[in-house]
């Protein structure tokens, strides 16, 4: 539809102020002295064609959270200099990278504690699928049972991820775990006193060369945003493990939009911090924002949506090291 002159509203200033060239004057003059005297022009003066704006029932409204913020992933490349948000606000200047971890995981135990509790179904579906990935690679390795293979977690945290490979047949006193945080080695200390924790950063593992049988790195490296770090940790993996030993790797492989301490690791960052070390990764892990929020459906739904590779937030597998 074209736009058209202001018939009706010609016709009605005809009839206030009569129609033919006297009217056509006095409008003509009165528009005249207002433009002289400053006036603003008359907002109907000129014709403007709008578009006539859709029923309140058609209108699409958007909402200000993505569903990126929603689920609590970053499906898009991070910008590279994202370690240093929050700089201005004076939080990780001028701070070494192990300062920067020991800050942001206080500050993530502080806000988001419970958020792992396993009293949230999702929460359990998630572990027990990780433990069954597990035993089914070393069961493949022909480790089973562990017995007296050496073990070494690095990141071990509070020791309970490493306190589990007791029921695949590990020892005790075969078991070593390292963290950076010297309050997390105090209670896995207290938790687990018949396994052997050490505070030490694990750029510099006080291990001989060739150590353990296998090495046990979940989601560390995703902490660790310095690249020139997260190499020299790797190198020391690969230097304490035996000949013929493995990996077990899991770590992240989205980023994430509520915590900007952690950075995806992919496949192609993984083969480059382990260049001699072989393998298969696979995905596993639905998304644990979504899974939390499974609810009563938990036991129905985490399979099904689990069996989308999209939705699988992690990557885990066994590296070996070659005889």
């Amino acid at each position: 539809m074209g736009c058209e002159p202001g018939l009706d509203r010609l016709r009605r200033g005809r009839r206030r102020r009569g129609g033919g060239a006297a009217g056509r004057q006095r409008r003509t003059h009165g528009a005249g002295r207002r433009r002289r005297r400053g006036y603003p022009r008359r907002p109907g003066a000129r014709n403007r064609c709008r578009q006539p704006r859709a029923p309140a029932r058609f209108r699409l409204r958007l909402r200000p959270a993505s569903a990126e913020a929603r689920l609590g992933l970053r499906l898009r490349p991070r910008r590279p200099d994202l370690r240093h948000r929050g700089a201005h606000r004076g939080r990780f200047q001028d701070v070494t990278e192990t300062d920067r971890i020991a800050r942001a995981y206080q500050e993530l135990e502080a806000r988001a504690g419970a958020r792992w509790s396993l009293a949230n179904r999702g929460n359990q579906s998630i572990l027990n699928e990780r433990r069954r990935v597990f035993r089914r690679l070393l069961e493949r390795a022909g480790w089973l049972p562990l017995g007296d293979r050496r073990v070494i977690e690095v990141g071990s945290g509070t020791g309970w991820e490493l306190a589990q490979m007791v029921e695949l047949g590990g020892k005790p006193a075969r078991l070593v775990g390292v963290d950076l945080l010297p309050d997390r080695v105090a209670t896995a200390r207290r938790d687990y006193p018949e396994i052997e924790f050490h505070h030490a950063n694990a750029e510099k593992l006080d291990f001989p060369d060739a150590s353990f049988d296998l090495v046990m790195a979940f989601t560390i490296f995703s902490s660790i945003l310095e690249r020139a770090m997260a190499q020299n940790v790797a190198s020391e993996i690969a230097r304490v493990l035996k000949p013929g030993g493995g990996l077990l790797w899991y770590d992240v492989r989205y980023d994430s939009v509520s915590n900007p301490n952690v950075k995806a690791v992919p496949r192609s960052r993984v083969e480059e911090l382990f260049p001699g070390l072989s393998g298969e990764l696979e995905t596993v892990t639905l998304l644990p924002p979504l899974a939390r929020r499974l609810g009563p459906a938990t036991p129905l739904a985490y399979p099904v949506l689990a069996a989308l590779p999209p939705l699988r937030s992690h990557l885990i597998g066994l590296l070996r090291k070659p005889r």
